[in-house]
């Protein structure tokens, strides 16, 4: 690893939560081996872009909403029958495109059969993940958007903390559309989501997980969403 690179791994260990720390004119290889160097980092969230290096440190409060998110996210599957794999905050990258970003998590659900006991995906061999959630805390993550539209992620779900906001967005040709409701999901709104996380910083994630499945359930017995 460049000698610059390795300053940078010290720096990183003094980051603030919540900061974001850039280093330009990065290799591929260098890139690489500092996702090596970060193993003992997972909480650490990466961005490659053709040589551009962003390293982010979340908040506490990011990994409070994407555990919830992901709560009600199996809840649904569950709900639906659905096969869904998580696959957490795993780096997605392609070589040839010398770009690769980590998402907060990661869903298969159309593809989860393909993915099933491997320990290693490989998106020159492997299909990329159905869905991205990212929580928006402390910066931007639409700058990322390009990176996954390269990877080919289908979906991506964006929770805007500050506004208590989620935003869905799909794939089309290689740019991102936001849609009124998640493909894989269509039973839940983005408002209706946003209502249950908002409970959950009120109430905890307890109560509105279990306000969440009476919610599920009334929907079923009604035989019809909304």
């Amino acid at each position: 690893m460049s000698t610059s690179i390795t300053d940078y791994r010290q720096a990183i260990d003094h980051l603030p939560e919540g900061t974001t720390l850039v280093v330009h004119d990065v290799s591929w290889e260098d890139y690489e081996r500092f996702l090596e160097e970060l193993a003992d980092r997972p909480a650490v969230r990466v961005t490659y872009d053709q040589g551009r290096l962003e390293i982010m440190s979340p908040r506490p409060e990011h990994e409070k909403y994407k555990c919830f998110i992901e709560r009600i996210i199996i809840a649904l599957a569950d709900h639906l029958d659905l096969n869904v794999e998580p696959v957490g905050s795993a780096t997605w990258r392609k070589k040839q495109e010398a770009r690769g970003a980590e998402a907060d998590t990661s869903y298969y659900i159309a593809n989860a059969d393909r993915i099933i006991g491997k320990r290693d995906i490989d998106l020159s061999i492997d299909p990329p993940p159905d869905m991205l959630v990212e929580i928006d805390a402390t910066n931007e993550s639409l700058s990322k958007f390009g990176i996954y539209s390269t990877l080919g992620v289908p979906e991506i779900w964006r929770y805007d903390v500050r506004h208590n906001q989620v935003h869905i967005y799909e794939l089309r040709g290689n740019k991102y559309a936001e849609i009124p409701v998640s493909r894989f999901f269509p039973i839940l709104t983005p408002k209706a989501l946003a209502d249950f996380i908002e409970q959950s910083k009120t109430r905890g994630q307890k109560a509105a997980m279990a306000a969440f499945r009476s919610w599920l359930e009334k929907r079923h017995k009604r035989g019809r969403v909304r």
